[in-house]
């Protein structure tokens, strides 16, 4: 709600119907879609303008298929400007390591600009138990 009300074009995605329905009705505004993010086309959908910025919170990474992390992480990469970011975090212990993200993100078009052990913006550590990963294409 609070992106779209400011005047940016925000669109969230979710596989599940009901998580989809429960942001619509806590936020309106924004544009919800129930979708699978290893098979995410915006362009499909009549959202053809890539984005500045994605933000994938929450531990999404980790509830994903580990078959499908790179796919997602490459449909990620597809849907961002060619000078945009996008901000994932996760936490440790979730069956994801994340050398083993940074490995995917890289696979899939993707590198590094910061990287932080929360979302207020400690810096990461070898030590750190969240991993918040800013990346931007590669070049």
């Amino acid at each position: 709600g609070h992106l779209a009300a400011a005047g940016h074009h925000v669109v969230g995605v979710d596989v599940d119907p009901a998580l989809i329905e429960a942001a619509e009705q806590d936020h309106p505004g924004p544009r919800w879609l129930v979708g699978d993010l290893a098979e995410l086309d915006l362009p499909a959908r009549g959202i053809a303008e890539p984005f500045d910025v994605i933000v994938s919170a929450g531990n999404v990474m980790t509830f994903l298929a580990p078959s499908t992390r790179r796919r997602v992480l490459g449909r990620l990469r597809a849907h961002l400007k060619h000078d945009g970011r996008a901000a994932i975090g996760f936490g440790a212990g979730r069956d994801y390591g994340f050398a083993e993200f940074l490995d995917d993100a890289a696979a899939a078009g993707l590198e590094p600009d910061l990287l932080l052990s929360a979302w207020d913006l400690r810096p990461f550590t070898d030590d750190s138990d969240f991993l918040v990963a800013v990346l931007r294409p590669k070049s």
